[in-house]
């Protein structure tokens, strides 16, 4: 599966792509079924899966919620088969310019009905810089997304400004500029369920509150190009490098010191 001449214009202009028939039916229920049963038994484990965005990006807090897991191919072979789907990254490797792909992390969230969390705009770019900013973001919609329950939205364009200030009062949590790039002047993304959601980790992007009645439920992928190296040692998942597509010939395995101490 490859992108039209015209997506790939569309992509380099805006920063994104929706795209649809990645996954099929039975792969998207497969998905839908391990992912409401991860999340029903870590809350039965009393797992803390709060992930409400911190800062002061905010002038009033309303009660809002987003749950969160991290690193889903660690708890279900369904999530590892969804990272190898052929359709998949044969569209990333177009997106991160290189045959050779790399897994960075994954992770879920879901917006509860009526209380989800606004998500305020920002770069993935300061959670884990790269030097030839190949990293892209592939969000894949278990349920059909709009602005009333809590879906994406979008600057078009805006990973060609490079990386924006961070403007948080925290080290956890960063965001950019909420006057600047207000969630009021974004692009909606609607999409429907099994649609996937390509962008930039320099595209600014934010989520709106879920005010509706519908849960929002999202699968994130991270990758980058083999070839591209990180600025800075931070934010590495277990699974980090993991090579999901072509080869990593920069990597020194150094597998005669696998034994060491």
């Amino acid at each position: 599966m490859s992108l039209l001449p015209e997506q790939k214009q569309f992509y380099s202009q805006n920063g994104y792509i929706l795209v649809s028939n990645i996954f099929t039916e039975t792969e998207i229920s497969e998905c839908s079924t391990a992912y409401d049963t991860l999340f029903a038994d870590k809350v039965k484990n009393k797992s803390n899966l709060e992930a409400e965005w911190k800062g002061n990006w905010k002038n009033e807090h309303k009660k809002q919620s987003v749950l969160s897991i991290h690193n889903l191919q660690c708890h279900s072979s369904t999530f590892t088969k969804m990272l190898l789907n052929q359709n998949l990254l044969d569209i990333v490797a177009e997106t991160v310019g290189s045959p050779n792909v790399c897994l960075h992390h994954t992770k879920a969230h879901i917006k509860p009905e009526k209380i989800g969390a606004t998500f305020p705009t920002h770069q993935d770019y300061h959670y884990f810089p790269y030097k030839n900013d190949s990293m892209v973001a592939i969000f894949i919609h278990l349920d059909d997304s709009d602005t009333e329950n809590g879906g994406l939205a979008v600057f078009p364009g805006s990973h060609r400004l490079g990386p924006q200030e961070n403007k948080s009062n925290v080290e956890t949590h960063f965001y950019v500029d909420q006057d600047k790039f207000s969630l009021d002047k974004a692009t909606s993304v609607v999409a429907k369920r099994g649609d996937v959601l390509i962008f930039s980790y320099l595209l600014v992007h934010g989520s709106y509150p879920n005010v509706s009645d519908r849960v929002r439920r999202m699968l994130l992928f991270q990758m980058m190009a083999a070839e591209d190296v990180p600025l800075k040692g931070i934010h590495l998942s277990p699974c980090h490098g993991m090579v999901l597509r072509g080869r990593n010939a920069e990597r020194n395995a150094d597998i005669e010191k696998r034994h060491e101490a």
